[in-house]
């Protein structure tokens, strides 16, 4: 099965690895990710603070550039390019005059034909989950995970339907529980990480991130898992530091979703480039002879 792919520009980047990771646990459940060509910038969060015709604009573009390929679906593992392009494709949708005057300027046009789907979505397709439960070689026992969704996967600025519960996402837990992981049942799992506050805003964000540190821990989790690379980044690369502010003694690995389906799998820790995280993400899975 083929499938459209937009890695979006945090995958070519900071977190190249969550795109390694992407592509071959997709190749070894029988799905081949295509990348989009010459896709662009999504704008993230950044357009939209400053250009409300921008933060449309951008996503479209790449929406044209997909449906011209020919795909009738498009995957995107980050959860910010998911939420721009959906909310983009819903806007144009509900406003023709908008649509009209972006395509105007677009030389692959935006027809509103293409599915656009989160990395749980197409993994919890019934030929997909059957296809990687069937396909797992290692069972994660003594994984404790707390699922983190952050705030951009399931809650959008207006109605969208989804395939999950905007205050209570189970897509993570579902795929885990596939891989014989534990998961943990906390409140701050669509909490917002501060996201590029951690640049310009180091206190509110640093609160923000040891609350779901905090919450986390409580409940007995042994590792943090995400999809979305922002997510990954704030609550890896700045751990020691807003638990060292807070008072947080213990450390959590972040890990991809991908990062764990692919060592139940059978894959490497060094083909899943697990030896890339701030916080050491194979002390525990060697603590539980996963590794």
């Amino acid at each position: 099965m083929d499938i459209g792919y937009y890695p979006g520009c945090t995958l070519h980047a900071s977190s190249s690895l969550y795109d390694v990771q992407s592509r071959r646990v997709f190749s070894e459940i029988g799905i081949t990710l295509n990348e989009i060509d010459d896709w662009n910038c999504c704008g993230a969060t950044s357009a939209g603070k400053i250009d409300d015709f921008l933060a449309v604009a951008m996503p479209a573009r790449n929406l044209g550039l997909a449906e011209a390929e020919g795909f009738s679906e498009m995957v995107i593992p980050c959860s910010a390019c998911y939420s721009r392009m959906l909310v983009a494709q819903k806007q144009l949708e509900n406003n023709i005059k908008l649509k009209e005057e972006i395509n105007a300027e677009l030389s692959k046009k935006v027809q509103g034909t293409i599915k656009v789907s989160s990395i749980l979505e197409v993994l919890l397709t019934p030929s997909a989950s059957d296809e990687l439960a069937a396909k797992v070689t290692k069972e994660l026992k003594g994984i404790q995970a707390a699922c983190y969704y952050g705030c951009l996967q399931t809650r959008f600025p207006f109605k969208i339907p989804i395939n999950d519960d905007v205050e209570n996402p189970q897509g993570m837990e579902r795929i885990l529980k596939l891989l014989k992981a534990k998961t943990i049942d906390w409140s701050y799992k669509t909490d917002c990480c501060g996201a590029s506050a951690s640049v310009d805003d180091e206190t509110t964000a640093f609160n923000l991130m040891a609350k779901i540190m905090k919450d986390a821990l409580s409940r007995g989790a042994n590792c943090l898992v995400v999809t979305c690379p922002l997510c990954q980044l704030n609550l890896d690369a700045y751990q020691d530091k807003f638990c060292k502010k807070h008072g947080i003694q213990d450390r959590l690995p972040v890990y991809f979703i991908t990062e764990l389906i692919g060592l139940a799998l059978g894959m490497s820790p060094d083909e899943l480039q697990i030896d890339r995280h701030f916080i050491d993400g194979s002390e525990l899975l060697k603590e539980l002879d996963l590794i």
